[in-house]
C-alpha cells in the first residue's frame, strides 16, 4: 500500500514556495521547508520548518535521502533533482518543468558543461529567473502531480 504524498522543497532559493503551500493547503499534504538558515514558514501542522547544518549540500542530502516513490520534490537544484528521480520521486523545477529519467540527465550535462564554461570566463550569469507566466505553469506542474500520485494509491 502506497504511502501519504509528502512534498519537499529546497527552500534556499525557492520562489514558488507560496505556490507549494497553497496546492499542498488544497489537499491536505505535508510540506517540508529544507533550509540551510531559518526562514519563515506559515504556521500550520502540515508544514515543517526543516533546518540543516551549514555543510556543503546538507539541505539536498537531506531531501534525497528521503526521495522515494509518492514524494514531491521542488527544486532547481538539478544535481538534487536526479538524485530524486533516481530514488522515484516526482521532481519539478520552479519554473513547472518536471524532471524525469529522460530529461534529467540532459539537464545535468547541460549544467555540467555551462559549470565548466563558466570556469573558463565563457559564460556569466547563472539561469534565468522564474517570469511571472511561470508561476501558472508551476501550479498546473504540482497539481497535475498530485492529482496522478492520488490515483495511483498514495495519498
Amino acid at each position: 500500500m502506497p504511502g501519504p504524498i509528502q512534498i519537499y522543497i529546497d527552500a534556499d532559493a525557492c520562489p514558488v514556495k507560496d505556490e507549494v503551500y497553497r496546492v499542498a493547503g488544497r489537499y491536505g499534504l505535508k510540506v517540508w521547508v529544507v533550509a540551510n538558515s531559518f526562514m519563515l514558514v506559515p504556521q500550520s501542522p502540515m508544514i515543517e520548518r526543516v533546518i540543516v547544518d551549514g555543510g556543503f549540500d546538507a539541505a539536498d542530502n537531506w531531501i534525497a535521502e528521503r526521495a522515494a516513490p509518492g514524494a514531491i520534490v521542488i527544486t532547481a537544484d538539478i544535481p538534487l533533482a536526479s538524485r530524486c528521480v533516481r530514488a522515484g520521486a516526482e521532481v519539478i523545477g520552479p519554473s513547472g518543468k518536471p524532471f524525469t529519467e529522460s530529461s534529467v540527465g540532459m539537464a545535468l550535462a547541460t549544467r555540467n558543461l555551462m559549470q565548466d564554461l563558466r570556469a573558463m570566463g565563457e559564460v556569466t550569469g547563472g539561469p534565468k529567473p522564474v517570469a511571472a507566466r511561470d508561476r501558472p505553469r508551476f501550479l498546473s506542474a504540482l497539481d497535475e502531480t498530485v492529482v496522478r500520485l492520488t490515483r495511483a494509491g498514495f495519498g
